[in-house]
C-alpha cells in the first residue's frame, strides 16, 4: 500500500503524501455521512436519492483510496459500490442484513484509513466482509449475516478466515501477510542508503523476525536497497518495526524471484487486488478475469476492478428504460464533483493548533485592555476625552473579537449526538430491546475542547439508560408502555452555560434499592435523606444497581468517573428520577473554558473571581442577621430561607477587618442544587476574564478551578463554587 503511493507520487513529479490529510478528512465526513443516511434508510420504501448519495460517498472514497495507492480501503469500497449500484438501479431490494454488512465495512474503513494516517492498531481482515459482499451482489443470503447481523469485522489472525479465499495481498499486490514464507523487501527510495542497514541490525536483535540477506541492487530502482527475508511474521508487524527506522512509504514487500520493476504496475499482475478470484468466478462468470491496466488508477471511472469491466458510464446507461426516475436522479459520477467543490470553495481547513493559538492571542488582548481601563480610571475624561474614547472602542473591538474568534472553536452538538444513533441499535440488539432515539437542539454550539471531552460521558450515560432505564419489550408492555423504549438527547443554552439532557421513559430509579445497596457497600444512607441525595449515591466509586455484572455495565465504574470528569470541565451533574416512569440525566457546563464572565469581590488585599452564571444576587448584611448553629456553623436568612454562610477569608486564611462590628456585604452562589452565601468585603465589578490553568502552572489548590490576571497586573484566584457548597454540606 505505502508502496504504491510512492510509486504514484513519482510517477505524477509530485509528492502525493502532501495531499493525505485532506483525503483523510473528505474520507472520514464520507464515513460519516454514509452511516447517517443507512441509519436514516426506510428499508420498505428506500429513496432513490437516499440511495444515490449513499452510492456517491463509497465512489468518492473508492477513488481517493485508489488514486493515494490505500488498495484494502480500495478494494472493500469497490465491492460496497457494486452492492449499492445494484440497489439503486433496482436489481437487488434492500434488506436488513445488507444495511448491517455496509455499516460493518464502514466500520472497518475507519479502522483501515486510521491505520494509513498512522494511528497504529491491528490489521483489519476484511475477508468476512468480502465474501458476505459478494454473496449479496450474487442475490444469496450468506449464512454468517443471516445468523449475526450485528458481529463485527474480525481482527485478522495468523489463520485465514475463510479457508476457501485466496490470500490476501499485501503492498506489493502478491505477497501473503503471514505464515512462514520467503518474501523481498524493497526499502526506498533513500537519500542515506546506510538507513537500510538498521533493518539488518533489527533482524540480529530480535531473532524471531526470521533472516534477512541483501540482494544485488537493480539498476531500475534507482536508490532502492532489496533484501531476500524468510518470516513468518505478519507484514503489519514487519512494518511497524520497520518505520522506527525508515518511513512508512519507503518499505514495500513484494513477492521472491519477482522482476524488479515498479510497485505501481503490481494491480497490473493482479486484477482487483487478487481478492476473492475463485469466488468471483463462480458467483458471475460473466465477468472477464482480466481487465485491462488502469490508467493511472483511473479518477474515477476506470478504479481497479470497476463492476463487470464496463465504464460507470454504460452502467448508468443501462436502467433508463426500466427506471427512468432513478437515472433522472443520479448524475455522472465526474459531476457529482462540482457541488463538493462549491462547498469545499465557501470553507478553509485550519488546524486546530492554530485557532488554540489565536485565542490564546487573545486571551492576551482581554488581559492587556483590561490593564488599559484600570490605569485609565483616574484620568480627566474632558482632558483626555480622546484617549477615553479610544479606550472605550477598543474595549468594544476587544470583545467582538473575542466572541468572533471563540465562535470558531463552537461546534453544534449534532456532531456529539450523531455518534449515538449506531451505538444504540447495536447496543439494543445486543440486549433484545427496542429503542428509539430522539434528539433536541443539535443546533446549539460548544466548545471543541468541551465537545471532545462530553463526548465519552454522554456515551456513558446513554448506555446506562439503554442497559439499566429502558425495560425489555414484553415489560413495557405489561406495564402500559409502548413496546418501543425512548431515549432523549436534548441541548439547550441557559445563561451562560449548556445543559445537555439525556432522559429516558424507563423504570426510573428505585429509593429503596438505592439505599439497601449504599448500606450493603457501607456508605451511610439514612432513612431520612432526600431524593436528590439519594439519586446522587449513584456517583459513589464502586456502586452499581445491576443485579449480574455484564459486559455492558454492572461494575460499578462509570458513574463516579462521569461526574468526575464533568465536575473537571467545570460543570455540574444533576438527577431527576421518578420511580416506573423515566430518570433525567441533565449535565450543565460553560459555553468555554478560554474566557469567562466573573464578578471579582475583594477579601482584605486579596481579588477572587466568581463564574457570574452562579451568582444569584448579593446584599449587603449585619452581625444580627447571622446566626450559629451547632456552635460552629452560621446560616443567614434570605427571605424565609436560611442558607450556609462562607467566610472566605477563613477559607483561604486572608487577614480582613473585623466584619463583627462592621457590616459585610453577601454574595449568593449557586451550584450543584445548593445555595451558599460567601462573605466578602466589597464587591469590585464584573468583566471578562482569561481563564489560566493554576495546576499546571502552580499546584492544586482546594476550592480554585483556575487564575487569572487583573488590570493592574495582580494574579486572581477563579472560585471552584461547586466545591464550595459541597464544603458547606460537610
Amino acid at each position: 500500500m505505502a508502496e504504491t503511493s510512492t510509486d504514484n507520487s513519482s510517477a505524477a513529479g509530485i509528492d502525493l503524501s502532501q495531499f493525505y490529510q485532506v483525503f483523510f478528512e473528505e474520507a472520514g465526513e464520507n464515513l460519516e455521512n454514509m452511516e447517517q443516511l443507512l441509519l436514516e434508510l426506510d428499508i420498505e420504501a428506500a429513496d432513490d436519492e437516499e440511495m444515490n448519495a449513499i452510492f456517491r460517498c463509497a465512489h468518492s472514497i473508492k477513488g481517493g483510496a485508489a488514486t493515494f495507492g490505500f488498495s484494502d480501503v480500495a478494494e472493500l469500497t469497490h465491492q460496497m459500490e457494486t452492492l449499492l449500484d445494484k440497489l439503486r438501479r433496482h436489481e437487488l431490494v434492500p434488506t436488513p442484513p445488507m444495511v448491517d454488512v455496509l455499516l460493518q465495512s464502514g466500520d472497518a474503513l475507519k479502522a483501515m484509513l486510521g491505520r494509513h494516517q498512522g494511528s497504529g492498531g491491528e490489521e483489519v481482515d476484511t475477508t468476512e466482509l468480502l465474501f458476505n459482499i459478494r454473496a449479496m451482489v450474487a442475490g444469496e443470503a450468506p449464512p454468517a449475516v443471516a445468523s449475526a447481523p450485528a458481529a463485527a469485522p474480525v481482527v485478522k489472525a495468523e489463520a485465514p478466515a475463510a479457508p476457501a479465499a485466496a490470500p490476501a495481498a499485501s503492498a506489493g499486490g502478491a505477497v501473503p501477510t503471514t505464515g512462514k514464507r520467503i518474501v523481498e523487501l524493497r526499502v526506498g527510495p533513500l537519500t542515506d542508503m546506510s538507513q537500510a542497514d538498521n533493518l539488518v541490525d533489527l533482524f540480529k536483535e530480535i531473532t524471531d523476525l526470521g533472516t534477512i540477506e541483501p540482494l544485488p541492487d537493480d539498476p531500475s530502482l534507482a536508490n532502492v536497497r532489496r533484501f531476500k527475508v524468510d518470516t513468518a511474521s505478519a507484514e503489519s508487524d514487519l512494518m511497524d518495526l520497520f518505520t522506527f527506522h525508515v518511513a512508512r512509504e519507503q518499505v514495500a514487500f513484494v513477492a521472491y524471484g519477482d522482476a524488479a520493476a515498479p510497485a505501481a504496475a503490481a494491480p497490473a499482475k493482479d486484477p482487483g487486488y487478487g481478492f476473492f478470484e475463485p469466488i468471483e468466478a463462480a458467483a458471475k462468470p460473466a465477468e472477464p478475469a482480466a481487465p485491462e491496466p488502469p490508467k493511472g488508477y483511473g479518477f474515477f471511472d476506470d478504479a481497479p476492478g470497476a463492476p463487470s469491466g464496463k465504464p460507470a458510464a454504460a452502467a448508468a446507461a443501462e436502467p433508463q428504460q426500466a427506471k427512468p426516475a432513478a437515472v433522472a436522479a443520479k448524475p455522472a459520477a465526474p459531476k457529482a464533483e462540482k457541488p463538493a467543490a462549491a462547498l469545499e470553495a465557501s470553507t478553509i481547513r485550519v488546524s486546530v493548533e492554530k485557532v488554540d493559538q489565536l485565542i490564546n492571542l487573545v486571551g492576551e488582548l482581554v488581559i492587556t485592555q483590561a490593564m488599559l481601563a484600570q490605569n485609565s480610571r483616574g484620568l480627566d475624561p474632558v482632558v483626555y476625552q480622546q484617549l477615553v474614547t479610544g479606550l472605550t472602542d477598543l474595549d468594544r473591538n476587544t470583545r467582538d473579537l473575542q466572541e468572533a474568534v471563540m465562535s470558531i472553536r463552537m461546534i453544534p452538538m449534532s456532531t456529539v449526538f450523531s455518534r449515538f444513533p449506531r451505538m444504540l441499535r447495536d447496543l439494543a440488539n445486543k440486549l433484545g430491546k427496542k429503542v428509539e432515539l430522539v434528539t433536541q437542539g443539535e443546533a446549539t454550539e460548544l466548545d471543541k475542547g468541551l465537545v471532545e471531552k462530553i463526548t465519552d460521558p454522554l456515551t456513558h450515560l446513554v448506555r446506562n439508560s439503554c442497559d439499566h432505564g429502558v425495560e425489555m419489550p414484553a415489560d413495557r408492555i405489561a406495564n402500559g408502555k409502548p413496546e418501543v423504549g425512548t431515549i432523549t438527547l436534548a441541548a439547550s443554552h441557559q445563561g451562560g452555560s449548556i445543559v445537555i439532557e439525556v432522559r429516558d421513559d424507563g423504570r426510573g430509579l428505585s429509593r429503596e434499592k438505592l439505599l439497601r445497596k449504599a448500606r450493603e457497600k457501607g456508605i451511610d444512607a439514612p432513612d431520612s435523606l432526600t431524593d436528590s441525595e439519594v439519586w446522587n449515591l449513584i456517583f459513589a466509586p464502586g456502586f452499581s444497581t445491576a443485579d449480574v455484572v455484564t459486559d455492558v455495565s454492572g461494575r460499578g465504574v462509570g458513574m463516579d468517573v462521569v461526574k468526575k470528569n464533568i465536575t473537571s470541565l467545570g460543570g455540574t451533574v444533576e438527577i431527576d428520577s421518578a420511580e416506573g416512569y423515566g430518570m433525567r440525566v441533565a449535565v450543565r457546563l460553560p459555553l468555554t473554558l478560554a474566557i469567562m464572565d466573573g464578578m471579582s469581590v475583594g477579601v482584605g488585599e486579596e481579588v477572587y473571581i466568581l463564574p457570574l452564571s452562579s451568582v444569584v444576587e448579593s446584599f449587603q448584611v449585619s452581625q444580627e442577621m447571622v446566626k450559629t448553629i451547632g456552635g460552629s456553623g452560621r446560616v443567614v436568612e434570605v427571605r424565609d430561607e436560611y442558607m450556609p454562610v462562607i467566610e472566605l477569608e477563613k477559607v483561604f486564611q486572608v487577614p480582613r477587618f473585623d466584619w463583627e462590628h462592621n457590616s459585610g456585604i453577601m454574595v449568593v452562589v449557586e451550584a450543584e442544587s445548593g445555595r451558599v452565601a460567601l462573605l466578602v468585603d466589597e464587591l469590585l465589578g464584573q468583566q471578562q476574564v482569561v481563564v489560566k490553568n493554576l495546576e499546571t502552572n502552580y499546584r492544586k489548590v482546594n476550592d480554585v478551578s483556575g487564575a487569572t490576571i487583573m488590570g493592574d497586573g495582580r494574579v486572581a484566584l477563579i472560585l471552584d463554587v461547586g466545591s464550595l457548597v459541597r464544603r458547606s454540606r460537610h
